[in-house]
C-alpha cells in the first residue's frame, strides 16, 4: 500500500508570497496611518492616505514579485537548455556525473551506475534537473502565482488598519491601529505557521516584534514633522 506523509515543502511557494504579502500590507499601511495620525491631519486626509496606500503598495509587490521570480524563471530555463544540451551531446559524460552524485549520497559504484541508468532511460533531463540542479515540481518558480498571491494577500493584510482607521474616532486613531494591529499580526503569525508546519510562538512573536517596531518608528516621525502645534 502506498504511504502518504503529509509535508508543507510544496507550499512554500505560494505560502512565501501570501504571508510576505499580507505582512507588508499591515504593518505598512498601519505604520503610514499611524505617522499621518501623528501628524494631526484630518480623517479624510488619513483614510485617502490609506487607500493610495492599498493601491500603491498591491502593485508594487505584484511587480516585484514578478519581476523578481520571472528572473528565477530564466535562469532555470537557461540552466535546463544547457543540460538539454549537454546531454545531446555528451551522453556518457553526463551519465558519469548523475553516477558521481548518487555515490556521494551513499551507494556503492555498481548500484549508482544502475540507478544512474535507469532514470537516465526513463527522463534524463528529469534526472539531471532534480539531482544535479535541485530543480523539483514543488519548488519552480511560478511569476504569475507570486505575483497574484503577493498582490491580494497585501491588499487584504492592508483592509485590516484601513477599515480599523475608518471606524475609528479620529482622535484615537493612533490607539485604535495599535491595539489593532498587534493581534492582527499576530493572527498572521499563528496560520502563516500552522499552514508552514513551523513553530507558532516563534512566528508570531517575530511579526509582532517587528511590527511594533514599524508603528512606533513612523508614530515618532510623524509627531516630529506634524501639520498642527
Amino acid at each position: 500500500m502506498a504511504h502518504h506523509e503529509l509535508h508543507f515543502l510544496q507550499r512554500s511557494g505560494w505560502l512565501r508570497a501570501a504571508v510576505l504579502g499580507a505582512n507588508d500590507g499591515i504593518i505598512s499601511t498601519a505604520s503610514l496611518l499611524m505617522g499621518v495620525a501623528a501628524a494631526g491631519t484630518n480623517h479624510e486626509t488619513l483614510l485617502m492616505t490609506g487607500i493610495a496606500g492599498l493601491v500603491a503598495g498591491a502593485l508594487s509587490m505584484a511587480a516585484g514579485e514578478y519581476v523578481s521570480v520571472s528572473s528565477q524563471t530564466d535562469i532555470e530555463q537557461a540552466d535546463l537548455a544547457r543540460e538539454a544540451a549537454e546531454l545531446k551531446d555528451n551522453p556518457e559524460s553526463e551519465l558519469r556525473e548523475l553516477t558521481g552524485i548518487y555515490i556521494q549520497r551513499g551507494l556503492s559504484p555498481e548500484l549508482a551506475r544502475q540507478v544512474a541508468q535507469a532514470l537516465s532511460q526513463h527522463d534524463s533531463l528529469a534526472a539531471h534537473a532534480r539531482d544535479e540542479l535541485g530543480l523539483h515540481d514543488n519548488n519552480q518558480a511560478q511569476p504569475l502565482q507570486a505575483a497574484l498571491a503577493s498582490a491580494l494577500a497585501f491588499s487584504s493584510g492592508a483592509l485590516l488598519p484601513l477599515m480599523t482607521a475608518w471606524l475609528a474616532p479620529h482622535s484615537q486613531a493612533q490607539t485604535w491601529l495599535t491595539l489593532s494591529t498587534l493581534p492582527f499580526l499576530g493572527l498572521l503569525g499563528m496560520v502563516s505557521a500552522r499552514t508552514g508546519g513551523a513553530k507558532v510562538w516563534k512566528s508570531v512573536s517575530r511579526v509582532v516584534l517587528w511590527g511594533a517596531l514599524a508603528l512606533a518608528a513612523t508614530a515618532l516621525i510623524g509627531r516630529w514633522f506634524g501639520v498642527t502645534p
